[in-house]
């Protein structure tokens, strides 16, 4: 009896991608706008600064000390604006929709014309005081 010849199967070709869908005009930035992940923007937006920074944590707290200049960037009036409550770098990042390292230069830049002040968060203990747990029962156990 003769063996069976094995053939080679020819190759399959891979699955063509899906089509890319067009984009809605929506999405697309308006006319004169340019788009907001572009990295020129976030260099433009810093400005013309050596690029000195702040040491900022994400939990830094950022309060402003005055009303936004007139000569100021929208960024910085827009910073200014929500700072009149302390307010993370990190919660202002997120709402300006920048990312972490723009955020720093740009409160840097607000600090050095001491529009800002920035302190680092209030840190509560860890353990509470015993005198103060001793002061709660005694007075619960007076009731």
């Amino acid at each position: 009896m003769t063996r069976p010849r094995r053939t080679r199967r020819a190759p399959k070709e891979p699955p063509s991608p899906p089509p890319v869908p067009a984009p809605t005009p929506a999405a697309a930035p308006a006319e004169g706008e340019e788009n907001p992940g572009n990295p020129e923007r976030l260099y433009a937006l810093t400005g013309l600064s050596d690029g000195g920074r702040m040491h900022l944590d994400l939990v830094t707290l950022v309060v402003a000390r005055s009303a936004p200049p007139r000569s100021g960037t929208p960024e910085q009036a827009a910073v200014l604006r929500l700072c009149g409550n302390p307010l993370s770098v990190a919660e202002l990042s997120a709402y300006l929709k920048l990312p972490f390292s723009a955020m720093t230069v740009l409160i840097t830049e607000l600090i050095t014309a001491e529009l800002v002040q920035v302190r680092a968060p209030i840190v509560r203990q860890a353990r509470p005081d015993r005198s103060i747990l001793e002061a709660v029962m005694h007075g619960l156990q007076r009731l």
